[in-house]
């Protein structure tokens, strides 16, 4: 018999689990399943909390549905009765301490038409005149390596991509524009730009196809993320659950591999995934040959700060569902969502439920982070205040830190991911590495990349 280990309870980890049990019943595979993780529940940065008629997601707040093997799993999983999809409505930037509508047809806030570019209160006639020079600027030397602020300042100008790109892309992908590159945010841009001789243009041709997909693109369920997360624990029944036990190093032994626990056992094991963020997985193996790249890998932080309140969220911006900060503007948060308007699950009784957020990119960062809770929040009431003019105290109150177990995806990552699974390959074979440290932070690339972790080990067996 053969024994598998996964390291981390976190979407990855238990994606890993659900398709090597099903493999092992489908394949008749002697095969025993061992998931060990340090907290004493499940789901990682997914974890779902009520209180007094709120949810509240601490972590990820939504999964993206068109992403390949999302919806097979909440079928597989028998979810679909509890599944809830976004509302959607106009996202706003706060900016020159006031907000400004995100024009509409753009995505991540570059324009898919003239008309777009040319409705957008966020940038001045010299920006936009700056902008239309996509439109017969050929592409000479951008690859898919090269640094995607670079490539859209050189095509759309300095003021759009500050003013109304910038934020947008920069809080989905959690870093500067000038670190991340094409082919790790939106490689597809620099094809439009290659065949449609535009970025815009090339927007404009596939406007439809970005449209259907803006359209009820992200999914939750009836009592928040966390649903997903113990249906999947529910269904491993082929597998042995350790929760609340932290894992001290994997070590090379002349049958495999041994796990060794915090509490002294020992697990033999063939096979080894380590679904762990970069620097704990680094702690775990030891292997000083592979601390080179795990080096360049790197992390950033983010405070989360929920506050629900005894307010109509109708009080809010009509068709609103939350806004992005630019730079220079007289709040603290990089975003704030209004979370009772977009998942009108999160608040029973129609009340206002916010989300702020805090980024470690944010020059004001680094004084929060020592901040007490109580602190924090009324750092948050004063943006609140501040942009969308609200007063009141809060009923409710949900702050989380994730210090440094952000990826963030910047220029030598992939090169770094690629050398260390060369290296692994052949120091220690059939330990794998899995989860948003290495291939993609969603929750759909999480459960594809557990998919394919556990056929990879299913075909090794």
């Amino acid at each position: 018999m053969k024994k598998v280990v996964v390291v981390g309870g976190g979407i990855t980890g238990l994606s890993t689990m659900h398709y090597l049990q099903r493999l092992k019943i489908e394949k008749a595979l002697d095969v025993d399943l061992v998931l060990v993780e340090a907290h004493d529940y499940l789901g990682g940065k997914i974890h779902s909390v009520s209180a007094d008629s709120f949810i509240m997601e601490t972590g990820a707040d939504s999964i993206v549905a068109r992403n390949e093997g999302v919806l097979p799993l909440v079928e597989e999983l028998k979810l679909q009765e509890e599944l809830v999809y976004n509302e959607t409505g106009i996202s706003y930037i706060y900016t020159n301490n006031e907000l400004h509508a995100i024009p509409a047809d753009t995505v991540f806030g570059i324009p898919t038409s003239e008309e777009s570019l040319e409705s957008s209160t966020l940038v001045s006639d010299e920006g936009k005149e700056e902008a239309l020079k996509d439109l017969d600027s050929p592409n000479e030397n951008f690859t898919k390596e090269s640094s995607v602020g670079s490539f859209l300042e050189h095509f759309l100008g300095k003021e759009l991509v500050e003013k109304q790109i910038a934020p947008v892309l920069s809080g989905v992908y959690s870093g500067r524009l000038d670190d991340l590159t094409i082919s790790s945010t939106l490689p597809y841009l620099i094809d439009y730009k290659n065949e449609y001789g535009s970025i815009i243009k090339g927007l404009e041709a596939h406007k439809e196809q970005f449209a259907a997909a803006a359209n009820k693109k992200f999914i939750s369920f009836k009592g928040g993320l966390s649903t997903l997360i113990d249906r999947l624990e529910e269904e491993l029944s082929e597998c042995t659950i350790l929760k609340g036990v932290h894992t001290e190093k994997v070590t090379k032994s002349e049958a495999g591999y041994e796990v060794l626990l915090e509490n002294g056992e020992t697990i033999e094991a063939d096979f080894v995934v380590l679904t762990t963020p970069h620097d704990v997985t680094q702690r775990i193996l030891q292997e000083q040959d592979l601390d080179v790249d795990f080096n360049k890998l790197k992390n950033s932080s983010l405070i989360s700060i929920y506050l629900g309140f005894d307010i109509p969220d109708e009080q809010l911006p009509a068709d609103g569902t939350g806004f992005i900060v630019s730079e220079n503007s007289d709040v603290k948060c990089n975003a704030c969502t209004w979370t009772s308007r977009k998942w009108k699950h999160t608040s029973a009784n129609g009340n206002l439920l916010v989300r702020m957020f805090y980024k470690s990119s944010n020059p004001v960062f680094e004084s929060m982070k020592h901040m007490s809770e109580e602190e924090l929040v009324e750092v948050a009431l004063q943006d609140i205040d501040k942009s969308l003019k609200l007063n009141g105290k809060p009923q409710v109150v949900e702050v989380t830190k994730w210090n440094d177990l952000m990826p963030n995806y910047h220029l030598e990552h992939g090169e770094a991911i690629k050398s260390l699974n060369q290296k692994l390959s052949s120091m220690l074979p059939n330990v794998v590495l899995a989860g948003c440290s290495y291939y993609g932070v969603g929750i759909g690339a999480c459960i594809k990349n557990g998919k394919e972790t556990a056929q990879l080990i299913s075909e090794r067996i």
